[in-house]
């Protein structure tokens, strides 16, 4: 996998990059994270701006893409901050693996599944997509910490 980050400080990088590998080793095979492509843009204001804490978009096809950019809100609370990468990480597990695929870039319409979705008449916590995000995201910070160093930060405690 081919990861660059901008943004955030240097802790938080060298934490998103352990944290996007540890995801993708547990989301995918290693053949499919090797044909991946990552940007991941850490912002103190991506909240305020989108009214969201995070994203992720495909960058080069909208079916099976390899390439994919992610923001996260670097403002939020560490834990708060970690989990949303390993949301926006199933995500790229979704698209890369060709269970989600976005009709156009406004994801009104979507197939999740085979399954056509009207994105915008369902509620955001109803969407299978997100259902499986928020569930996993929990799992996967959880896991990537307690394999870390981490657990001493004063955050953890």
């Amino acid at each position: 996998m081919k990861i660059a980050i901008k943004g955030g400080n240097k802790a938080q990088r060298k934490n998103v990059d352990s944290l996007v590998r540890f995801c993708a080793g547990r989301l995918m095979s290693t053949r499919l994270a090797n044909t991946i492509k990552l940007d991941v843009i850490l912002s103190r204001t991506f909240a305020k701006k989108h009214g969201d804490f995070g994203c992720c978009e495909w960058q080069d096809q909208n079916y099976r893409p390899k390439e994919f950019k992610i923001w996260v809100d670097s403002k939020q609370d560490p834990r708060a901050f970690y989990s949303t990468i390993a949301h926006e990480m199933v995500h790229v597990k979704q698209y890369a693996r060709g269970e989600l695929k976005d009709f156009s870039r406004t994801i009104k319409l979507c197939k999740w599944k085979g399954e056509t979705i009207e994105c915008e008449k369902i509620n955001y916590y109803d969407l299978p997509y997100e259902i499986e995000a928020h569930g996993r995201e929990r799992g996967l910070f959880i896991r990537w910490f307690e394999q870390s160093q981490w657990k001493k930060c004063k955050w953890a405690q």
